[in-house]
């Protein structure tokens, strides 16, 4: 009886298959009989708060390009990871969350630690929810949940599964099945497109996160320069897919109908690749489009294409319709290149103390190795990030794709884990405010206990600047909680066990952050700043 078949051996026999042997989790009472003589061949990441679980695997699956598995606690830790479910979500990151359900005899009572609802909770947050109505199907809910996460548009989905499931007999699962997760454009219409682009006279391209996580990064490049077209960065990126140095990158487009119509002035097309029509945060009323200016969108999301406010929409793979394009459209030798984009970098003639956040990302800029990561979670100083640290690879940037915060500081954990599976050696730097630090704080506790080459850079204004300069954009003065006194940052980080400093200068910055490249750890970096009015 003891080397029985049961589900929970035929289905780790079926995550072994398909490569999912990390498991991302905080454990519960309703998920020991599936943790239980967790194999050798498996790896188990502890987060200490489910949110922090859900963001690490988001960006570890990112790095990897490949599903993760998490595991959660019921209705509770589902609940605590519904936040950075929505970023999964929206970043089309595909995940296979799973939770345990009270034993099957006591459900219909509604026992303590009983997930009430199960599949509704995670709602609308995932492509697929799922609870097994019989034991043996779990298997086959599994390789469903695969399947599903993977295809486009991709994202996570969620099995709720009964403790006792994983205990019954199952002679084996035997259904393994292949897939296709890219898909091809209408070539008909995109060479109906192709002519648009063709006859315009000063194109602007908008390239999105989906190009880059499509692999496309190189073929945007080439795309622009055969058409001679200014290239703008969608609004609100969670994924950079264009050089950010590049003669013709002129910019973010803004976050306002107001600021994307002015900035798309003069233009006579906009081909949006890979990216929303257009992902709008204040409301500043203006025109969707300047007069003049046509719109043509790709993207692989039904739901993208559907929503978009103007324009005439293409469904498909970015790469394969951007490599498919470069075939169609001709040269723009006649047309004329843009300006470069102006770079002033202007930094104050006398240090500050405490320190601008331009001074800072100016150390940064010197220092900061050409393969590191970056990913960022201050809000507020997003666009000093851009004009000091351009992204200039592929896969080199990150945030978060919902908009809420405390994303950043576990997502750096997944992708130093995630460059650890693949076998690649690259600093990750995480930009993190001093509120959004807070939110998933508990996070650092795993980089720590991993030795992870983390270098947190974490900007003390001492409060939430973003909804300071929201409240003055939207005229709504004396909202409390905005102020954020007595946190010590530091304190806290080296209680989590990692390296942590305070600075107060530019040269005390250098210094701490080049040991902090060295150590081979991660270090928690507190660098005391003015606030900054953001650029909404």
């Amino acid at each position: 009886m003891a080397n029985q078949s049961t589900v929970r051996t035929v289905t780790y026999e079926l995550l072994r298959s398909l490569g999912l042997t990390t498991v991302f989790g905080n454990p519960g009472s309703t998920e020991q009989t599936f943790l239980q003589d967790f194999p050798e061949d498996f790896t188990y990441v502890l987060g200490l708060q489910e949110a922090s679980v859900i963001a690490m695997a988001d960006a570890f699956a990112q790095v990897t390009r490949r599903p993760a598995l998490v595991n959660v606690h019921s209705s509770a830790g589902m609940g605590n990871a519904i936040g950075n479910l929505v970023a999964a979500y929206r970043g089309n990151t595909p995940l296979i969350v799973t939770s345990g359900q009270q034993h099957r005899e006591l459900v219909i009572g509604e026992p303590y630690l009983g997930n009430r609802e199960a599949v509704t909770l995670p709602q609308p947050w995932v492509k697929w929810a799922y609870e097994p109505v019989r034991a043996e199907d779990v298997p086959e809910a599994f390789m469903r949940a695969y399947v599903t996460a993977l295809q486009p548009p991709a994202g996570p989905v969620y099995l709720s599964i009964p403790l006792d499931d994983w205990k019954q007999p199952l002679s084996g699962f035997d259904r393994i099945r292949t897939f296709s997760h890219r898909a091809t454009p209408d070539v008909a219409r995109l060479r109906e497109f192709a002519d648009r682009i063709r006859a315009s006279r000063r194109p602007a391209i908008v390239f999105g996160p989906e190009v880059d996580r499509a692999d496309a990064w190189d073929g945007a490049v080439a795309l622009a320069q055969k058409l001679r077209a200014a290239v703008y960065g969608a609004p609100l990126l969670d994924r950079a897919s264009f050089p950010e140095d590049h003669p013709l990158f002129q910019g973010p487009l803004g976050m306002s109908q107001k600021d994307i119509s002015n900035r798309l002035a003069g233009h006579d097309l906009a081909i949006v690749i890979g990216a929303e029509v257009f992902r709008y945060y204040p409301y500043v009323s203006g025109s969707y489009l300047p007069e003049g200016t046509e719109l043509l969108q790709i993207t692989a999301d039904p739901a993208v294409a559907a929503a978009a406010r103007v324009g005439d929409s293409l469904l498909g793979d970015p790469k394969i319709a951007i490599d498919l394009l470069l075939d169609m459209v001709e040269e723009g030798s006649g047309r004329t290149a843009p300006e470069p984009m102006p770079r002033p970098r202007v930094l104050p003639q006398t240090p500050n103390s405490p320190m601008t956040p331009p001074e800072v990302y100016a150390v940064l800029s010197r220092l900061r190795p050409a393969d590191a990561v970056i990913v960022n979670e201050s809000t507020s100083t997003m666009a000093q990030q851009l004009e000091w640290l351009p992204t200039v690879r592929t896969g080199s940037f990150f945030a978060t794709a919902s908009g809420g915060i405390g994303w950043g500081t576990p997502a750096a954990v997944g992708v130093a884990l995630g460059d650890r599976e693949r076998g690649v050696s690259r600093p990750v730097i995480g930009l993190i405010g001093d509120g959004s630090f807070q939110y998933s704080v508990q996070s650092i506790w795993t980089a720590a206990q991993h030795r992870l080459p983390i270098v947190y850079v974490v900007m003390r204004n001492h409060e939430y600047s973003i909804l300071k300069s929201f409240a003055l954009l939207e005229e709504t003065p004396g909202v409390p909680g905005l102020d954020l006194p007595g946190i010590d940052i530091a304190s806290v980080a080296r209680g989590f066990g990692c390296n942590a400093v305070d600075v107060k200068s530019a040269e005390d910055l250098e210094r701490e952050f080049n040991q902090a490249l060295a150590a081979g750890t991660t270090t928690v970096i507190v660098v005391p700043t003015e606030p900054q009015k953001a650029m909404l």
